[in-house]
């Protein structure tokens, strides 16, 4: 079976995370990653611990869980003879991924504008903090600076506590997993059109994006969320609650599963309750809830509560430590950690594609590279050159 992006040839000149991640979901599905890297530090990921010291060779755990399936090459744009290289390369290629700041390429004479006369099919996908366009285009960005600037902070954290920051880097993953999206885009119009595009991607519109009910809130009320800690701003019960041995989630999405939980809490007298008769009263009495809910779950242990609950169909969870999600039967089940033999490293596990195909499936093949490990390759590949040419051209 192929997978479905086969035969894409990507140049990738990403680095860090949002890019990356980008990339990393292309060769997961079949593309042709180009990993372009800046001579001797590479990708500034490669510099990020954890580390794996194996030979007296070190090499990032970090870099290697976002840059699997792709291969590694070095050009120095400080060179001309090595733009004028890249510009050959963009004849050949599908996509140019880059997280630059804007104007960064352009610099080099590689913007946009310079590369569509070159090749008019070329999709060049921008990942940047702000987008190319509007007043905070030129401000440096990091994940932390587009969770407190996109107001995902502000909801964020215990109730009445401070805004916290998630804990996965969302600021930087939702912009890589847009910038794919923006690209499925851009090769479909493609396809029907034979005309390529610029996407641009910004970090804090995909913030923004992802606010999901905060921002209904805000314009039904007038008034701006806070965080709730655990739970659900207007579902209930719908959060976590203190069993004998630590916390459970118990969901109870509508009136039928909140009938069904009380006669797993043993608790019928609350169907009666008029603070409690609807999902609205339940979430208006959400604290007097929480508190008669707590009494009841702190007998029993979070396997008990979900033995009995999952027998009822109320959906409920274990809040998992990293530790259990990664030896959990269905995340292995659904090869969700995989094991990769890296050539330094030695074998290391990360997380596998979650998007699963029936006819075009991704995979996960290769370990990261090294920095440049296929720089030669690379070119063979694409230009059948020797390597007596290569050294030519990289001069």
């Amino acid at each position: 079976m192929t997978a479905p992006l086969e035969g894409l040839i990507v140049l990738d000149l990403t680095r860090v995370l949002a890019g990356p991640y980008c990339g990393m979901m292309l060769a997961d599905y079949g593309a042709n990653i180009y990993k372009v890297e800046p001579p001797e530090v590479g990708d500034d990921s490669r510099a990020f611990g954890p580390f794996i010291e194996k030979q007296g060779k070190k090499e990032s755990a970090y870099f290697m869980s976002l840059n699997r399936n792709k291969r590694s090459m070095v050009l120095n744009f400080k060179q001309q003879s090595h733009v004028e290289l890249f510009k050959e390369m963009v004849k050949k290629a599908d996509i140019v991924l880059e997280n630059y700041k804007p104007g960064t390429m352009e610099k080099f004479g590689l913007g946009y504008d310079a590369l569509e006369k070159i090749n008019p099919r070329i999709i060049y996908a921008a990942c940047s903090g702000f987008g190319h366009t509007g007043p905070y285009m030129e401000k440096p960005a990091y994940d932390i600076i587009v969770q407190a600037m996109g107001g995902v902070m502000s909801i964020t954290g215990s109730e009445g506590g401070d805004p916290t920051r998630i804990g996965a880097s969302i600021g930087d993953i939702t912009a890589g997993i847009f910038t794919a999206y923006g690209i499925m885009m851009a090769l479909y119009h493609r396809q029907t059109s034979g005309k390529g595009q610029k996407v641009d991607v910004g970090m804090l519109d995909c913030q923004v994006a992802i606010l999901e009910n905060a921002i209904a809130r805000y314009f039904t009320s007038g008034t701006s969320p806070t965080p709730l800690g655990n739970r659900h701003p207007s579902i209930t019960p719908f959060a976590s609650f203190t069993a004998k041995d630590g916390y459970i989630i118990v969901g109870a999405g509508n009136d039928r599963l909140w009938k069904k939980l009380c006669e797993v809490l043993n608790r019928p007298e609350w169907l009666q309750d008029p603070d409690y008769k609807t999902n609205g009263d339940r979430t208006n009495n959400v604290k007097k809830l929480q508190i008669q809910m707590d009494e009841v779950m702190k007998d029993r242990t979070i396997d008990e509560w979900m033995k009995l609950l999952e027998d009822a169909g109320v959906p409920c969870a274990p809040i998992n430590t990293v530790e259990r999600v990664v030896n959990d039967p269905q995340v292995n089940f659904r090869d969700m950690i995989v094991e990769l033999d890296h050539p330094v490293a030695g074998k290391q596990k990360m997380a596998g594609a979650p998007v699963k195909m029936s006819l075009t499936p991704g995979s996960v093949r290769t370990s990261a590279p090294l920095l440049g490990q296929h720089t030669n390759e690379l070119l063979k590949e694409m230009f059948g050159w020797d390597d007596k040419t290569i050294e030519e051209k990289l001069k």
